[in-house]
């Protein structure tokens, strides 16, 4: 084996670095290069790539066009390396997830206390959960965040690897990969459609994913197509927390057993440009469940928010608060 120490500036605000030195911690993670998966009785599989650790600057200029407030102050983050699917997780792995019965083993490393959690699944959606978008190769749509969460925790037991949904941080600097412009491919939003569905060109639909451009770092669809959860609460002025002068390590706001509200990031194939931009924020609220006739008004499916759905991350090193995170959320939560 060969070992590479990699400490690569990318932008004057931006150092990556991956380590696949003998001396580092994260040598003893498992190799930090792409890989794909086969969902184990399936002929499923999705990859995943190697995201490197850095710091960034997280949010945006007051200056750039189409900010809003909630997307400020910016603040310099530091992350782990982490790996991150290369696409938006489809109905062909959700449905290996929620069609079948059976109960994943555990995984080795999960403490004793939760080994006995069953995993959850959703009841059946009242009408065509894809609302008409299309199934095979598109993204998953009409979720809600604790149907994600569930997903991730299913997916750790099939695979025997720890996957969760990404922080906002994590989001937003493999959106970045590098770059500090609204955009991962630059300013010019006249090439949005080289890179993205969104309202200009998706015809009102969700698209297969992976068939636009992907950014520096390899990741398509994370601008357009379908926003994407992150794993944390939403707060407006949540970066004033973390923007006190002093490096922020690894940020995340770890959800409650609160319905609303999380973040969506990315924008979708709905949005106009300027929504899909690498700082932009948006947070779930009850307009996305408000035409679910059920009562109480589910708690897996989303009947008004056809326009989300979630990629997932693998962390090399998991950070202490989002250890075994599972979705806190019942049918008696606000």
């Amino acid at each position: 084996m060969r070992w590479i120490c990699l400490s690569l500036p990318i932008m004057a605000a931006t150092v990556v670095s991956w380590a696949f030195c003998p001396e580092s911690s994260i040598a003893q993670a498992p190799s930090a290069i792409a890989y794909k998966e086969t969902i184990s009785g399936t002929k499923v599989a999705f990859e995943m790539l190697p995201i490197p650790g850095g710091k960034f600057a997280m949010g945006t200029a007051d200056s750039e066009t189409g900010r809003s407030p909630d997307e400020g102050p910016r603040h310099e983050v530091e992350l782990k390396p982490f790996w991150m699917g290369k696409c938006e997780v489809t109905w062909d792995e959700f449905d290996a997830y929620w069609k079948s019965e059976d109960q994943p083993q555990v995984r080795g490393d999960e403490p004793a206390a939760l080994k006995a959690d069953a995993i959850t699944r959703p009841t059946p959606a009242y009408a065509d959960e894809t609302f008409g978008h299309g199934r095979d190769d598109n993204p998953v749509i009409c979720i809600t965040h604790h149907t994600a969460m569930e997903y991730c925790r299913w997916l750790s037991r099939k695979t025997g690897k720890w996957h969760r949904l990404p922080t906002e941080a994590e989001w937003e600097y493999a959106c970045r990969a590098g770059t500090t412009t609204a955009y991962s491919f630059g300013d010019d939003k006249s090439k949005l459609g080289e890179h993205a569905w969104f309202a200009d060109n998706s015809e009102e639909l969700a698209h297969k994913v992976g068939k636009k451009k992907p950014n520096p770092w390899g990741l398509h669809d994370m601008h357009g197509n379908v926003m994407e959860w992150c794993v944390d609460h939403y707060e407006k002025d949540a970066y004033a927390r973390f923007a006190m002068g002093k490096l922020s390590v690894r940020p995340v706001l770890v959800p409650s057993e609160k319905r609303f509200s999380h973040v969506a990031r990315g924008g979708s194939w709905a949005d106009k440009p300027e929504f899909l931009r690498s700082g932009a924020r948006r947070g779930s609220d009850k307009s996305w469940i408000r035409l679910d006739p059920q009562r109480p008004q589910s708690i897996w499916w989303l009947t008004s928010a056809e326009f989300v759905g979630f990629r997932i991350v693998r962390p090399a090193d998991e950070q202490p608060e989002l250890v075994n995170i599972r979705s806190k959320v019942t049918k008696q939560s606000p």
